[in-house]
């Protein structure tokens, strides 16, 4: 008995100190995600900050396909050492339960580090839409049930899913139109092919300013900084209504919890840094730091959330 007890605390120290080290080599980043999203742009943001503190490249991978399955299946199927992490985001958790059928579970096959940030998304419509605030849009489609659209970056996304909390929450019946991009669906909203869209702040605000969308809120718990005059969708007409982009970090179930830690640890530093958080502020963005369990306890009930979400409204990927 006590030869056990000594063999697994040498085994922990043994642990301990090899976490101590890492990264002792190049670290690679995986962004189930195409390039040029915010996904890409902030996982290589933290990655550069990493390198800069931890003293080995963190580079970046970025391996699309399959609404980020092809992405997040080889990060799952990768070495549980500390030197194979993803960057993730709600689209993730949306998938637990949207596509049951995917070769690894989030929770069971991934290892939560931390939340990186989040960002509000804006409520526009077309110009054309007889609509200048939420509460007359929801009686317009109120009034044409089935005969309004609304354009979403692809089934699973977080412009879908808000989309689709947002017809479940005001009783509405608004037709989804996936398209294979954010670009491709503000293209769609901008030349009036949809008539409704949720969009990044950053990128739809200076539409919206330029008369070419209207704003009709936006979908957090406050009012974005970067467009004050407009209101939330939950305090425009639809009470307790929230959905945001949010992005993370995670590695293969069986990692280390002291790398899990160091990890979170630096991540959070840079995340909280004031002059992190006042860039990502203009960008529309604030940190979402976490400990590793903060995480765990964010990332399951986000889970729920929308598998309650998708069981209410019978939602299926095409």
């Amino acid at each position: 008995m006590l030869r056990a007890v000594v063999g697994l605390l040498f085994a922990s120290l043994g642990i301990t100190t090899w976490a101590q080290s890492y990264p002792a080599r190049n670290v690679r980043i995986v962004v189930p995600f195409a390039a040029g999203g915010p996904a890409d742009i902030y996982g290589r943001f933290i990655g550069a900050k990493l390198s800069e503190t931890l003293g080995q490249p963190f580079v970046i991978e970025n391996r699309p396909g399959g609404g980020s399955i092809v992405g997040t299946d080889a990060v799952v199927k990768s070495a549980a050492d500390g030197y194979t992490l993803l960057v993730m985001s709600n689209t993730h958790t949306v998938n637990e339960t949207l596509i049951p059928k995917k070769p690894f579970e989030l929770m069971k096959d991934l290892a939560p580090i931390s939340g990186i940030n989040y960002s509000d998304l804006l409520l526009v419509v077309h110009p054309s839409v007889g609509a200048n605030n939420l509460r007359e849009f929801i009686a317009l489609a109120k009034s044409q049930p089935g005969k309004l659209n609304y354009a979403s970056s692809g089934q699973g996304t977080p412009y879908h899913m808000a989309g689709e909390l947002f017809k479940h929450m005001a009783g509405v019946d608004i037709v989804h139109v996936p398209h294979k991009g954010s670009d491709q669906a503000r293209t769609a909203i901008l030349g009036g092919q949809v008539q409704m869209m949720f969009d990044a702040i950053t990128t739809m605000a200076g539409q919206a300013r330029a008369g070419k969308a209207k704003a009709l809120a936006t979908s957090g718990k406050a009012r974005s900084a970067i467009t004050p005059e407009t209101p939330t969708v939950s305090e425009a007409g639809v009470p307790g209504y929230e959905a945001t982009i949010w992005l993370g970090l995670m590695a293969p179930a069986g990692t280390p919890r002291p790398i899990l830690e160091r990890l979170s640890s630096e991540v959070n530093k840079v995340v909280n840094s004031p002059e992190v958080k006042d860039a990502w502020a203009k960008q529309g963005a604030a940190p979402m730091g976490m400990s590793v369990e903060e995480f765990d306890k964010f990332l399951r009930a986000d889970v729920q959330k929308w598998a309650k979400l998708v069981k209410d409204t019978g939602m299926k990927v095409d």
